[in-house]
Parts: structure tokens; sequence; C-alpha cells
């Protein structure tokens, strides 16, 4: 680079691969470009679509950060192990409310909007999901869920999806398979402080943010900021790449524009009132609050991720009362008022909601009422697209693995699922990898 450019100037190329995210107005335009975490596509009227992909249908994701007690949350009440293994923090069986009798399973007492909904019929529980060798690090898990690669290693399997799907990555040099042109769309949204590694891929990626308030766009009133990232720029040695159409001045140009419509598009979303009463003190409220939020304005975003903390719960757990049943108190009544919320709109059944964690607990109680760091757990997919009904057989209470349950079905078979069969990816094995049988988690086959 000549001497006579500044050092933090940007090249095309540079925001091609970092991205573009939102942050506060007090960031200027080039740091805000700089430490982006996604390239967000234009979210205006007739932005372009998903080729041969049904646009109403939306996933919402609900990550449960920490490692969630799966044997407290779907409670193996038929077995008699499960009470010897807790009896501190067992769930009595006459407390369980019960979902399968002939599974002899059922829900955590604080769960009540959870089994509401089941028997509405808008609840699938998938038993048993885990991975080979698994991991009992948070991190080194999470990456593993996240990346759909039990390395834990290398790009998003929903960002893979965004680039198989929308932009040919993975296809070869023509894009789809289909022959159309690859057309981006706003793919993703998390809510949070960055983009969650799931969302994250080579191409396409997603927006995220804390709060309506800290996503605007951040260039200011005049256009200060914006001409002295032009001329930064610009005076780069690539300020137009070969074999490429377009200056950096006017990839710079649509990509702040596209920034500044998407901000005001979500603020304005989620300012408005929503349609069901959401319980308080819980964040997971509010996240899946301002998802229906923007849902119910119409945004193209096929995916939109949440998160919900605090379920490393090694001490203190309790049973029916304690930090755990709070916890899975603010998740099913948060998941049940976002459905009313939906219904009263009309976009329930576009939405279908999964639920995870990056593993359960171990079956026996510590010494301090909790849980250590186990293995297999529950996963809830919620909609009223999905099967009613408890998937997979229960991990064995006795066959164990040093303590821990024994996985009985492979967390990339539900993904296969939730890409072929609602997201509508052309190949799943793109995103996973091939040998992976998908879950039948709809009411529908095909």
């Amino acid at each position: 680079m000549s001497g006579d450019i500044p050092t933090t100037a940007y090249t095309r190329r540079q925001f091609v691969h970092g991205g573009l995210v939102l942050a506060s107005a007090s960031v200027t335009l080039p740091a805000f470009l700089s430490r982006s975490a996604l390239a967000l596509p234009r979210a205006v009227p007739g932005a372009a679509a998903i080729p041969g992909v049904d646009q109403d249908r939306v996933l919402v994701v609900v990550q449960l950060s920490g490692g969630n007690d799966g044997l407290n949350t779907v409670v193996p009440y038929f077995s008699p192990d499960y009470y010897r293994a807790r009896g501190g923090i067992g769930i009595r069986e006459d407390r369980v409310l019960k979902l399968d009798k002939a599974a002899g399973v059922g829900l955590h007492p604080a769960m009540a909007g959870m089994a509401e909904l089941y028997n509405e019929g808008m609840v699938t529980v998938v038993q048993g999901v885990g991975y080979p060798n698994p991991n009992r690090s948070h991190f080194q898990s999470m990456d593993v869920w996240h990346t759909a690669d039990t390395s834990g290693t290398g790009d998003g399997w929903l960002g893979k999806y965004f680039d198989a799907e929308c932009c040919g990555y993975g296809k070869g040099e023509s894009g789809r398979p289909d022959g159309s042109a690859a057309r981006g769309t706003q793919l993703g949204l998390a809510i949070g402080a960055a983009a969650p590694l799931a969302m994250r891929g080579r191409t396409a990626s997603s927006v995220s943010f804390e709060s309506p308030e800290l996503f605007r766009w951040s260039g200011g009133e005049g256009e200060g900021d914006l001409g002295h990232a032009y001329d930064m720029i610009t005076r780069a040695p690539d300020a137009v790449l070969p074999g490429e159409e377009g200056s950096n001045v006017e990839f710079l140009t649509r990509t702040t524009l596209d920034a500044r419509v998407s901000s005001e598009l979500i603020r304005k979303a989620v300012a408005t009132r929503p349609m069901a009463s959401y319980p308080a003190n819980s964040p997971l409220t509010r996240q899946l609050q301002m998802v229906a939020a923007m849902i119910r304005a119409g945004l193209p975003t096929r995916v939109y991720y949440t998160t919900l903390g605090g379920f490393d719960t090694h001490s203190g757990q309790g049973g029916e009362q304690g930090r755990h049943a709070q916890l899975l108190g603010q998740l099913s009544g948060a998941v049940r008022a976002f459905y009313q919320d939906l219904k009263a709109s009309g976009h329930d059944a576009k939405t279908m909601t999964m639920c995870f964690s990056e593993f359960g607990r171990r079956v026996g109680q510590n010494a301090s009422n909790g849980t250590d760091h186990g293995t297999a757990a529950p996963m809830f997919m919620i909609g009223p697209m999905v099967r009613k009904g408890v998937l997979n057989d229960h991990p064995s209470l006795t066959d164990l693995d040093s303590g821990d349950l024994k996985y009985t079905l492979d967390f990339r078979s539900v993904y296969a699922g939730v890409l072929g069969k609602w997201l509508q990816a052309q190949d799943p094995a793109v995103v996973l990898g091939k040998g992976y049988k998908p879950v039948e988690i709809l009411r529908w086959r095909g």
C-alpha cells in the first residue's frame, strides 16, 4: 500500500469478507463497517428472494446456554433409576406435566405454557440428541452445534445454508443447480451483542443487535463520515477489483443505504405494541417480543436467533423450585406468549421454533444439589406445522458412559429435517455432509 493511503483504509474485498454490523450512533462509519459481523443485503420491498423457496417460512432458534438439564426438563418419570440418581432434585411423578404416557415422560411443572402448546399439537419433543465423542466444554460443544462439525471448526451451519442457497457457495461456479442467479435477501438476524457462529458464512451472514436503540445506521446525519470513507476506500490499490463490476464507491453507497433503510424498518417494527401479554422479568421475553414484531412487519428475514443463558447449574439447581425451575418457567412463558402474539397477527403458521442446548447434565446429582456437565439432551420443535409427540426413545438410565447418557440421535439429523423439510434447502448434505437422515419434524412429508 502506498504511503499516502491511510492505514485505516478499507477495501471492497475487506467489506465483502468482513461484512457489516449495525451499532450505536456514536460509532463512526469506518469503525462501524470494519467491526462487521455480516454483509447486510437490502431489506426493502421487492428484495430478491431465494429462488424456489417459500419465503413465508421462518425459523426461530432459541439457544439455552450453559448446558440445560434435560432430565429435569423432559422428566423420565417412568424410571425408578431417575429417582434413585436424583433423590434431592428429582421431580415427583405427581407433579410432572405428562406428555406421552406410553413414553413415560413429561415436562417440569414450571413449563405449563409449553405443556399447553403441546396439548394444542404444536410441540415435538426430540429425545436423546447428541453427537459422537461428546465434548463437555461449553465453548467447544457450542461450536460443534454451531458448525455442525464435531471438530467445532468451520463456517456456521446456518451460514453455510445461506451461502449455498443464496450465493451459490458449494455448488460450483454456476451457483444454484437450477441455474438461477444467486440473489440476496436479509437472511438472518440475531438478538445479542454479536452474530452467533451458527449464522456466519463465507459470503452471507446475519445482523445482530441487543436493543432497537442500538440498531441504527451510524453514519451520522451529514455526509462527512461517509465522504471520508469514500475517500479512504477509493484511494486503496484495489478500488476496482479485477473481474468484478462496479467500484468500491458503488459498493459502499449501496451497502450504507441498505444499512440506513434496514435500520429504520427494524426499529419501526420493534416499536409496535405486541398483540399478546408477555411475562415480565425474562430476557428471552424481550427477544421473542422483538422477533414477533419483525415477523408481523413483514421483514424478509429467514432465520431469527435468540438466547437464554444461566443453565450451568452446578449448585443450587433445585427440583420443582430453584434456579433451573425459574429458567424453564421463563422459557416456557416466553415461547407461549410468542405464539399467542404470532397467532393474533396471523403469522404463527409460517414460524417454526427450534430450541436446543450445547449438552445436557449428568444423570446423578452432585453434592451441591446441582448437576455437572453431561451429554445427550432433548430438543424442542415448536409451531403449528410440527408433528405433535415425543420422537425417539429416551436414552437408557442404566447403560451409561461414565455416568452420562448415551445419545441415540445425532443432532445433525434434526438439522437435516429443519433444512430440508422446513427451510427447503436444495441439498442439506452441502451444509451437513452426507449420512444424516432427516428427522420427520413436520405434520406432512415432502
